[in-house]
């Protein structure tokens, strides 16, 4: 569209990567709340699921089963992400809005799925995590991971003291990763606040976000940025 103020590439990578963070921090948080299982990273859960598999009983096997299926869905999210994304690197060009809106399916079939056969449900909450946390892994030499912190923590430590050293840091290599870490714990308060005062779902809340969010994404790219990718690392 000729004439149409356009955000600047890093404006729209802080606001995608915040938005994302806090949804990703919401679903889990909920699935959380509902399943005692985390989906949205699994560093955690695999450790312990080893210390289950010794120390194995009947109580555990239920555990055992949830992050196994956790684990494998999140796989399968990434696996997805390589087949119809292509390529770590971000690039406006490639298929987020459609990526998204399956997101959010995944996280209302998840909530379908949950009261009846728990593991199942998990599983396809974690394929939405693995499947957010591939869509762009890689943005000017920072590593974007928007469903954990672990690397983004990391990144941030290591800007904040290379620019206490004197090193001129770009500014949003410290505003991104800080910013995403805040907004993936805002997501996690909000979703425990929706459980408390919302009768309706959280999971099945942010399913419905994540598909309008997709939609509009696919809308704007189409409409205000024509064919021409504005984001390209």
């Amino acid at each position: 569209m000729q004439g149409a103020v356009r955000p600047q590439p890093r404006s729209l990578v802080l606001i995608a990567g915040l938005l994302l963070a806090f949804g990703a921090g919401f679903a889990n948080a909920s699935v959380f709340l509902l399943a005692g299982t985390s989906v949205s990273h699994l560093t955690g859960d695999v450790a312990k699921l080893s210390f289950d598999m010794v120390h194995t009983s009947p109580e555990l096997l239920g555990d055992i089963l949830n992050v196994g299926s956790a684990t494998v869905g999140f796989f399968a999210g990434a696996f997805l992400a390589g087949v119809f994304i292509h390529h770590p690197r971000l690039d406006t060009a490639r298929p987020y809005g459609r990526a998204i809106t399956a997101i959010g399916v995944l996280f209302i079939a998840a909530q379908v799925a949950l009261p009846a056969v728990a593991p199942l449900g998990i599983g396809i909450a974690a394929m939405a995590c693995g499947l957010q946390n591939s869509l762009a892994s890689r943005y000017r030499g920072l590593v974007l991971r928007t469903t954990h912190l672990t690397g983004l923590i990391t990144d941030f430590g290591i800007s904040l003291g290379m620019s206490a050293r004197g090193f001129q840091i770009p500014r949003w290599k410290i505003l991104l990763p800080a910013g995403i870490t805040l907004s993936f714990f805002a997501g996690g308060v909000a979703a425990s606040l929706v459980s408390i005062f919302v009768r309706a779902s959280p999971v099945l809340l942010v399913g419905v976000a994540y598909i309008a969010a997709g939609i509009l994404w696919s809308i704007y790219k189409h409409v205000w940025m024509s064919d021409t990718p504005v984001l390209q690392d």
